[in-house]
Protein backbone atom coordinates (compact mmCIF):
# COMPACT_ATOMS: atom_id res chain seq x y z
CA UNK A 1 0.00 0.00 0.00
CA UNK A 2 1.30 3.48 -0.88
CA UNK A 3 1.93 6.11 1.78
CA UNK A 4 1.57 9.68 1.62
CA UNK A 5 4.54 10.78 3.89
CA UNK A 6 3.28 14.61 3.60
CA UNK A 7 0.88 14.17 6.14
CA UNK A 8 -0.03 12.21 9.35
CA UNK A 9 1.93 10.81 12.64
CA UNK A 10 5.55 10.54 11.46
CA UNK A 11 6.93 8.37 14.25
CA UNK A 12 3.86 5.85 13.45
CA UNK A 13 4.96 5.85 9.61
CA UNK A 14 8.83 5.52 10.50
CA UNK A 15 8.38 2.52 12.51
CA UNK A 16 5.83 0.54 9.61
CA UNK A 17 7.49 1.84 6.69
CA UNK A 18 11.01 0.93 7.98
CA UNK A 19 10.22 -2.86 9.35
CA UNK A 20 9.32 -4.38 6.13
CA UNK A 21 12.75 -2.94 4.64
CA UNK A 22 14.81 -4.22 7.68
CA UNK A 23 13.40 -7.19 6.75
CA UNK A 24 13.99 -7.65 3.40
CA UNK A 25 17.48 -6.22 3.70
CA UNK A 26 18.17 -9.56 6.22
CA UNK A 27 16.61 -11.66 3.27
CA UNK A 28 18.66 -10.29 0.98
CA UNK A 29 21.75 -10.77 2.90
CA UNK A 30 21.00 -13.82 3.71
CA UNK A 31 21.53 -14.47 -0.38
CA UNK A 32 25.19 -15.15 -0.02
CA UNK A 33 24.90 -17.26 3.53
CA UNK A 34 22.40 -19.93 1.26
CA UNK A 35 25.42 -20.15 -1.36
CA UNK A 36 28.07 -20.45 1.20
CA UNK A 37 26.09 -22.84 3.07
CA UNK A 38 25.58 -25.11 -0.07
CA UNK A 39 28.84 -24.96 -1.66
CA UNK A 40 30.91 -25.05 1.53
CA UNK A 41 28.94 -28.49 2.40
CA UNK A 42 28.22 -29.92 -1.34
CA UNK A 43 31.95 -29.02 -3.19
CA UNK A 44 33.96 -28.53 -0.20
CA UNK A 45 36.98 -25.35 0.68
CA UNK A 46 38.19 -24.60 -2.54
CA UNK A 47 34.52 -23.77 -4.09
CA UNK A 48 33.66 -21.48 -0.99
CA UNK A 49 37.16 -19.85 -1.24
CA UNK A 50 36.36 -19.06 -4.63
CA UNK A 51 32.45 -17.99 -4.45
CA UNK A 52 34.12 -15.19 -1.42
CA UNK A 53 36.52 -13.86 -4.27
CA UNK A 54 34.14 -13.99 -6.87
CA UNK A 55 31.85 -12.21 -3.88
CA UNK A 56 34.75 -9.38 -3.27
CA UNK A 57 34.17 -8.15 -7.22
CA UNK A 58 30.42 -9.05 -7.54
CA UNK A 59 30.11 -6.82 -4.34
CA UNK A 60 31.54 -3.73 -5.45
CA UNK A 61 29.06 -3.81 -8.62
CA UNK A 62 26.32 -4.54 -6.35
CA UNK A 63 27.37 -1.21 -4.21
CA UNK A 64 27.31 0.83 -7.39
CA UNK A 65 23.73 -0.26 -8.09
CA UNK A 66 22.72 0.07 -4.07
CA UNK A 67 23.88 4.18 -4.78
CA UNK A 68 22.15 4.08 -8.10
CA UNK A 69 19.41 3.18 -6.49
CA UNK A 70 19.62 6.14 -3.49
CA UNK A 71 19.65 8.24 -6.05
CA UNK A 72 16.27 7.19 -7.76
CA UNK A 73 14.47 6.75 -4.90
CA UNK A 74 15.24 10.55 -3.92
CA UNK A 75 14.09 11.61 -7.13
CA UNK A 76 10.97 9.47 -7.23
CA UNK A 77 10.05 10.10 -3.99
CA UNK A 78 10.50 14.02 -4.76
CA UNK A 79 8.30 13.76 -7.77
CA UNK A 80 5.84 11.70 -5.27
CA UNK A 81 5.91 14.81 -2.65
CA UNK A 82 5.17 17.22 -5.05
CA UNK A 83 2.19 15.21 -6.65
CA UNK A 84 3.11 14.98 -10.23
CA UNK A 85 1.96 11.95 -11.30
CA UNK A 86 3.25 12.65 -15.09
CA UNK A 87 6.79 13.74 -14.01
CA UNK A 88 6.99 10.35 -11.69
CA UNK A 89 6.00 8.13 -14.59
CA UNK A 90 8.29 10.02 -16.86
CA UNK A 91 11.36 9.41 -14.20
CA UNK A 92 10.45 6.29 -14.08
CA UNK A 93 10.99 5.09 -17.61
CA UNK A 94 14.22 7.04 -17.69
CA UNK A 95 16.03 5.16 -15.02
CA UNK A 96 14.08 2.24 -16.64
CA UNK A 97 16.04 3.03 -19.98
CA UNK A 98 19.39 4.13 -18.36
CA UNK A 99 19.38 1.24 -15.80
CA UNK A 100 18.98 -0.61 -18.52
CA UNK A 101 21.99 -0.03 -20.54
CA UNK A 102 24.09 0.47 -17.84
CA UNK A 103 23.56 -3.59 -16.55
CA UNK A 104 24.36 -4.51 -20.37
CA UNK A 105 27.35 -2.51 -20.57
CA UNK A 106 28.33 -3.82 -16.89
CA UNK A 107 27.61 -6.98 -18.08
CA UNK A 108 29.27 -7.16 -21.49
CA UNK A 109 32.56 -5.46 -19.40
CA UNK A 110 32.45 -7.95 -16.56
CA UNK A 111 32.28 -10.81 -18.57
CA UNK A 112 35.18 -9.93 -20.63
CA UNK A 113 37.58 -8.56 -17.98
CA UNK A 114 36.23 -11.27 -15.38
CA UNK A 115 39.78 -12.91 -15.49
CA UNK A 116 41.87 -9.81 -14.93
CA UNK A 117 39.49 -8.57 -12.59
CA UNK A 118 40.38 -11.86 -10.73
CA UNK A 119 44.42 -12.08 -10.88
CA UNK A 120 44.14 -8.08 -9.56
CA UNK A 121 43.13 -10.07 -6.23
CA UNK A 122 45.57 -12.29 -6.41
CA UNK A 123 43.11 -15.33 -6.54
CA UNK A 124 45.38 -18.90 -5.96
CA UNK A 125 45.51 -20.47 -9.38
CA UNK A 126 43.83 -23.25 -8.52
CA UNK A 127 40.79 -21.39 -7.39
CA UNK A 128 40.96 -19.38 -10.70
CA UNK A 129 38.40 -21.38 -12.90
CA UNK A 130 36.12 -21.99 -10.47
CA UNK A 131 35.93 -18.36 -9.54
CA UNK A 132 35.90 -17.14 -13.25
CA UNK A 133 33.23 -19.53 -13.79
CA UNK A 134 31.22 -18.51 -10.83
CA UNK A 135 31.40 -14.71 -11.85
CA UNK A 136 30.95 -14.68 -15.31
CA UNK A 137 27.18 -16.03 -14.84
CA UNK A 138 26.48 -13.48 -12.18
CA UNK A 139 27.20 -11.19 -14.92
CA UNK A 140 25.57 -12.45 -17.37
CA UNK A 141 22.58 -12.45 -15.43
CA UNK A 142 23.17 -8.61 -13.70
CA UNK A 143 20.15 -7.12 -15.11
CA UNK A 144 17.76 -8.92 -13.27
CA UNK A 145 20.07 -7.99 -9.91
CA UNK A 146 19.58 -4.48 -11.22
CA UNK A 147 15.79 -4.34 -12.42
CA UNK A 148 14.33 -6.82 -9.05
CA UNK A 149 16.72 -4.14 -6.68
CA UNK A 150 15.00 -1.02 -8.98
CA UNK A 151 11.51 -2.25 -9.00
CA UNK A 152 11.64 -2.06 -4.69
CA UNK A 153 13.21 1.66 -5.34
CA UNK A 154 10.31 2.81 -6.80
CA UNK A 155 7.64 1.30 -4.64
CA UNK A 156 9.41 2.56 -1.47
CA UNK A 157 9.82 6.40 -3.05
CA UNK A 158 5.49 5.64 -2.89
CA UNK A 159 6.13 4.70 0.49
CA UNK A 160 5.12 1.01 0.11
CA UNK A 161 7.82 -1.04 1.57
CA UNK A 162 5.76 -4.41 2.02
CA UNK A 163 5.41 -5.31 -1.31
CA UNK A 164 9.28 -5.54 -2.05
CA UNK A 165 9.33 -8.16 0.73
CA UNK A 166 7.41 -10.01 -1.25
CA UNK A 167 10.20 -10.43 -4.12
CA UNK A 168 13.40 -10.55 -1.98
CA UNK A 169 11.29 -13.54 0.28
CA UNK A 170 10.91 -14.83 -3.35
CA UNK A 171 14.22 -15.10 -4.76
CA UNK A 172 15.47 -16.14 -1.13
CA UNK A 173 13.33 -19.05 -1.49
CA UNK A 174 14.05 -19.88 -4.52
CA UNK A 175 17.37 -19.74 -4.14
CA UNK A 176 17.19 -21.68 -0.61
CA UNK A 177 15.88 -24.53 -2.70
CA UNK A 178 17.58 -24.38 -6.25
CA UNK A 179 20.90 -24.19 -5.12
CA UNK A 180 21.22 -28.12 -3.94
CA UNK A 181 19.41 -29.07 -7.17
CA UNK A 182 21.48 -27.29 -9.41
CA UNK A 183 24.71 -28.12 -7.77
CA UNK A 184 24.20 -31.88 -6.73
CA UNK A 185 21.12 -33.01 -8.70
CA UNK A 186 22.48 -30.96 -11.87
CA UNK A 187 25.46 -31.86 -11.29
CA UNK A 188 26.71 -28.36 -12.00
CA UNK A 189 29.41 -27.92 -9.62
CA UNK A 190 30.01 -24.16 -8.57
CA UNK A 191 28.26 -22.81 -11.27
CA UNK A 192 25.11 -24.34 -10.43
CA UNK A 193 25.23 -22.02 -7.21
CA UNK A 194 25.51 -19.10 -9.89
CA UNK A 195 22.85 -20.35 -11.80
CA UNK A 196 20.59 -21.02 -8.92
CA UNK A 197 20.95 -17.30 -7.64
CA UNK A 198 20.43 -15.97 -11.36
CA UNK A 199 17.65 -17.64 -11.87
CA UNK A 200 16.16 -16.63 -8.58
CA UNK A 201 16.39 -12.98 -9.14
CA UNK A 202 15.38 -13.19 -12.70
CA UNK A 203 12.02 -15.34 -11.34
CA UNK A 204 12.04 -12.67 -8.88
CA UNK A 205 12.42 -9.63 -11.33
CA UNK A 206 9.49 -10.81 -13.88
CA UNK A 207 7.09 -11.48 -10.44
CA UNK A 208 7.62 -7.63 -9.65
CA UNK A 209 7.08 -6.15 -13.17
CA UNK A 210 3.48 -8.59 -13.48
CA UNK A 211 2.75 -7.46 -10.02
CA UNK A 212 3.60 -3.96 -10.01
CA UNK A 213 1.84 -3.49 -13.46
CA UNK A 214 -0.78 -5.76 -12.68
CA UNK A 215 -1.56 -3.78 -9.26
CA UNK A 216 -1.28 -0.22 -10.79
CA UNK A 217 1.62 -0.07 -8.33
CA UNK A 218 3.37 2.47 -9.92
CA UNK A 219 2.95 4.37 -13.13
CA UNK A 220 5.03 2.96 -15.61
CA UNK A 221 4.97 3.65 -19.80
CA UNK A 222 6.22 2.71 -22.99
CA UNK A 223 10.05 2.59 -22.81
CA UNK A 224 11.14 6.09 -24.48
CA UNK A 225 14.27 7.84 -24.87
CA UNK A 226 14.40 10.36 -21.38
CA UNK A 227 15.00 14.10 -22.14
CA UNK A 228 18.00 15.38 -21.81
CA UNK A 229 17.13 17.34 -18.22
CA UNK A 230 16.07 14.11 -16.99
CA UNK A 231 19.29 12.36 -18.42
CA UNK A 232 20.77 15.21 -16.34
CA UNK A 233 19.38 15.28 -13.26
CA UNK A 234 19.66 11.12 -12.80
CA UNK A 235 23.46 11.46 -13.50
CA UNK A 236 24.29 14.14 -11.60
CA UNK A 237 23.16 12.24 -8.75
CA UNK A 238 23.53 8.64 -9.80
CA UNK A 239 27.13 8.96 -10.19
CA UNK A 240 27.97 10.27 -7.07
CA UNK A 241 25.24 8.03 -5.52
CA UNK A 242 27.41 4.59 -7.03
CA UNK A 243 30.34 6.32 -5.83
CA UNK A 244 29.71 6.72 -2.57
CA UNK A 245 29.49 2.82 -2.19
CA UNK A 246 32.41 2.12 -3.91
CA UNK A 247 34.36 4.57 -1.64
CA UNK A 248 32.95 2.72 1.76
CA UNK A 249 34.06 -0.53 -0.29
CA UNK A 250 37.44 0.59 -0.95
CA UNK A 251 38.03 2.18 2.92
CA UNK A 252 36.75 -1.28 4.43
CA UNK A 253 39.74 -2.87 2.38
CA UNK A 254 42.02 -0.39 3.71
CA UNK A 255 41.01 -1.30 7.55
CA UNK A 256 41.39 -5.05 6.41
CA UNK A 257 45.26 -3.99 5.77
CA UNK A 258 45.32 -2.88 9.55
CA UNK A 259 43.79 -5.99 10.90
CA UNK A 260 45.94 -8.21 8.46
CA UNK A 261 49.35 -6.69 9.93
CA UNK A 262 48.07 -8.33 14.03
CA UNK A 263 48.34 -12.39 12.25
CA UNK A 264 45.89 -14.99 11.53
CA UNK A 265 43.84 -15.49 14.85
CA UNK A 266 43.27 -11.28 14.72
CA UNK A 267 42.18 -11.63 11.39
CA UNK A 268 40.02 -14.81 11.98
CA UNK A 269 38.22 -12.94 14.77
CA UNK A 270 37.82 -9.69 12.55
CA UNK A 271 36.21 -11.95 9.97
CA UNK A 272 33.94 -13.36 12.31
CA UNK A 273 32.79 -9.98 14.08
CA UNK A 274 32.47 -8.60 10.90
CA UNK A 275 29.74 -11.11 9.71
CA UNK A 276 27.93 -10.40 12.79
CA UNK A 277 28.37 -6.52 12.12
CA UNK A 278 26.93 -6.61 9.33
CA UNK A 279 23.45 -7.94 10.32
CA UNK A 280 23.88 -5.39 13.34
CA UNK A 281 23.99 -2.04 11.57
CA UNK A 282 21.11 -3.56 9.14
CA UNK A 283 18.29 -2.01 10.94
CA UNK A 284 20.19 1.41 10.99
CA UNK A 285 20.62 1.12 6.89
CA UNK A 286 16.87 0.09 7.09
CA UNK A 287 15.83 3.07 8.92
CA UNK A 288 18.12 5.47 6.70
CA UNK A 289 16.39 4.16 3.79
CA UNK A 290 13.11 4.89 5.31
CA UNK A 291 13.79 8.58 6.17
CA UNK A 292 15.55 9.55 2.73
CA UNK A 293 12.05 7.85 1.13
CA UNK A 294 10.14 10.02 3.90
CA UNK A 295 11.99 12.93 3.76
CA UNK A 296 12.39 12.85 -0.10
CA UNK A 297 8.33 13.15 -0.44
CA UNK A 298 8.02 16.24 2.04
CA UNK A 299 10.72 17.98 0.27
CA UNK A 300 9.70 17.40 -3.18
CA UNK A 301 6.08 19.12 -1.10
CA UNK A 302 7.95 21.88 0.05
CA UNK A 303 7.37 20.98 3.71
CA UNK A 304 10.64 21.51 5.35
CA UNK A 305 8.94 21.25 8.74
CA UNK A 306 7.82 18.40 8.50
CA UNK A 307 11.24 17.18 7.05
CA UNK A 308 12.47 18.16 10.67
CA UNK A 309 10.41 16.34 12.55
CA UNK A 310 10.91 13.32 10.03
CA UNK A 311 15.12 13.83 11.27
CA UNK A 312 14.55 13.72 14.25
CA UNK A 313 12.12 11.12 14.74
CA UNK A 314 14.71 9.13 12.68
CA UNK A 315 17.48 9.81 15.11
CA UNK A 316 15.38 9.30 18.06
CA UNK A 317 14.59 5.68 16.56
CA UNK A 318 17.29 4.55 15.24
CA UNK A 319 19.05 5.65 19.01
CA UNK A 320 16.72 3.89 20.92
CA UNK A 321 17.08 0.46 18.06
CA UNK A 322 20.73 0.69 17.72
CA UNK A 323 20.98 1.01 22.00
CA UNK A 324 19.00 -2.29 22.28
CA UNK A 325 21.11 -3.81 19.81
CA UNK A 326 24.32 -2.62 21.62
CA UNK A 327 23.18 -3.94 25.30
CA UNK A 328 22.39 -7.43 23.45
CA UNK A 329 25.94 -7.89 21.95
CA UNK A 330 27.97 -6.43 25.20
CA UNK A 331 26.42 -9.20 27.11
CA UNK A 332 26.02 -12.27 24.51
CA UNK A 333 28.95 -11.12 21.89
CA UNK A 334 31.23 -14.25 22.75
CA UNK A 335 28.01 -16.46 21.84
CA UNK A 336 27.91 -14.74 18.70
CA UNK A 337 31.73 -15.09 17.91
CA UNK A 338 31.64 -18.67 18.68
CA UNK A 339 29.14 -19.25 15.71
CA UNK A 340 31.62 -18.33 13.82
CA UNK A 341 35.12 -19.48 15.20
CA UNK A 342 36.25 -22.45 18.11
CA UNK A 343 39.45 -20.96 18.30
CA UNK A 344 40.11 -19.71 21.67
CA UNK A 345 42.76 -16.92 20.75
CA UNK A 346 40.19 -15.73 17.51
CA UNK A 347 37.20 -15.68 19.86
CA UNK A 348 38.73 -14.01 22.59
CA UNK A 349 39.56 -11.21 20.37
CA UNK A 350 36.32 -11.10 18.57
CA UNK A 351 34.15 -10.83 21.80
CA UNK A 352 36.84 -7.88 23.08
CA UNK A 353 35.83 -5.60 19.80
CA UNK A 354 31.94 -6.29 20.64
CA UNK A 355 32.22 -5.64 24.56
CA UNK A 356 34.18 -2.15 22.86
CA UNK A 357 32.72 -1.23 19.62
CA UNK A 358 28.95 -2.04 20.97
CA UNK A 359 27.93 1.01 22.36
CA UNK A 360 29.60 3.11 19.63
CA UNK A 361 26.63 1.81 17.37
CA UNK A 362 23.89 4.30 17.88
CA UNK A 363 26.27 6.60 16.50
CA UNK A 364 26.31 4.93 13.56
CA UNK A 365 22.49 4.62 13.14
CA UNK A 366 22.64 8.59 13.42
CA UNK A 367 24.91 9.12 10.33
CA UNK A 368 22.40 6.76 8.28
CA UNK A 369 19.61 9.08 9.38
CA UNK A 370 20.68 12.40 8.96
CA UNK A 371 22.97 11.48 5.47
CA UNK A 372 19.28 10.17 4.53
CA UNK A 373 17.50 12.97 4.86
CA UNK A 374 20.47 15.22 3.59
CA UNK A 375 20.30 12.45 0.12
CA UNK A 376 16.65 13.09 0.44
CA UNK A 377 16.84 16.24 -0.99
CA UNK A 378 19.58 15.87 -3.67
CA UNK A 379 22.71 16.71 -2.06
CA UNK A 380 24.79 13.38 -3.10
CA UNK A 381 27.72 14.54 -4.22
CA UNK A 382 27.89 15.92 -0.52
CA UNK A 383 27.15 12.87 0.93
CA UNK A 384 29.97 11.23 -1.33
CA UNK A 385 32.20 14.15 0.64
CA UNK A 386 30.78 12.84 3.90
CA UNK A 387 31.20 9.20 3.89
CA UNK A 388 35.19 10.17 2.30
CA UNK A 389 35.67 11.86 5.57
CA UNK A 390 34.34 9.02 7.38
CA UNK A 391 36.22 6.50 5.74
CA UNK A 392 39.60 7.75 4.98
CA UNK A 393 40.04 10.78 7.13
CA UNK A 394 38.78 9.08 10.42
CA UNK A 395 38.13 5.43 10.48
CA UNK A 396 40.87 4.58 8.74
CA UNK A 397 43.49 6.54 10.08
CA UNK A 398 42.32 6.11 13.99
CA UNK A 399 41.88 2.59 13.31
CA UNK A 400 45.59 2.61 12.47
CA UNK A 401 46.75 5.21 15.14
CA UNK A 402 44.54 3.34 18.13
CA UNK A 403 46.34 -0.04 17.17
CA UNK A 404 49.36 1.23 17.41
CA UNK A 405 49.05 2.89 20.80
CA UNK A 406 47.27 0.00 21.96
CA UNK A 407 47.75 -2.92 20.12
CA UNK A 408 44.81 -4.76 18.28
CA UNK A 409 41.87 -4.14 20.77
CA UNK A 410 42.67 -0.57 19.50
CA UNK A 411 41.13 -1.17 15.82
CA UNK A 412 37.63 -1.62 17.77
CA UNK A 413 38.19 1.69 20.06
CA UNK A 414 39.60 3.48 16.46
CA UNK A 415 36.43 2.39 14.60
CA UNK A 416 34.20 3.28 17.26
CA UNK A 417 35.83 6.48 17.80
CA UNK A 418 35.23 7.41 13.88
CA UNK A 419 31.39 6.29 14.81
CA UNK A 420 31.06 9.08 16.70
CA UNK A 421 32.60 12.13 14.57
CA UNK A 422 31.12 10.95 11.52
CA UNK A 423 27.87 11.33 13.13
CA UNK A 424 29.07 14.89 14.43
CA UNK A 425 30.62 15.59 11.00
CA UNK A 426 27.11 14.30 9.19
CA UNK A 427 25.18 16.46 12.06
CA UNK A 428 27.28 19.72 11.20
CA UNK A 429 26.39 19.16 7.76
CA UNK A 430 22.52 18.81 8.44
CA UNK A 431 22.36 21.64 10.63
CA UNK A 432 24.43 24.30 8.90
CA UNK A 433 25.03 22.99 5.44
CA UNK A 434 23.20 24.21 2.21
CA UNK A 435 21.45 21.04 1.10
CA UNK A 436 17.76 22.66 1.92
CA UNK A 437 17.93 25.39 -1.08
CA UNK A 438 19.05 22.65 -3.55
CA UNK A 439 16.85 22.49 -6.14
CA UNK A 440 16.34 19.03 -8.96
CA UNK A 441 13.91 20.09 -10.98
CA UNK A 442 13.00 22.75 -13.25
CA UNK A 443 14.53 25.29 -14.83
CA UNK A 444 16.97 25.83 -11.83
CA UNK A 445 19.67 23.54 -11.23
CA UNK A 446 22.05 23.21 -8.48
CA UNK A 447 25.48 22.44 -8.77
CA UNK A 448 27.08 19.65 -7.10
CA UNK A 449 29.28 22.33 -4.89
CA UNK A 450 26.51 24.16 -3.71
Amino acid sequence: MNTDFTYGNVLKQLIFFSGPIILANLLQISFQFIDSLWVGNLLGAKALGATAVSGTVFFTVLSFVLGINNAALTILSQQKGKGDKEGLASYVNAFIVIMTVMSLLLGIIGYMFTNPLLSLLQTPDQMMDLASGYLRIHFIGIIFLFGYNFISTILRAVGDSQTPLRFVLTAVMLNLFLDPLFISGFDLGISGAAYATVLSQGIAFIYGIVHTVKKGLVPFTLPKLPSLDETSVILRLGIPAGLQMVVISGGSMAIMSVVNSFGESVVSGFGAVQRIDSLLILPAMAIGTAVNSMAGQTIGGGDMERTEKIANYGVLYVVMFMLSISTAVFFAGYHAVKLFISEPEAAGFGEQYLKTIAFFYPFIGINFVLNGVVRASGAMFQILVLNAVSFWVLRFPFSYMFSEWTGENGIALGIGTSFMLSSLTAFLYYRYGKWKHLVLFGKEKSTPSS
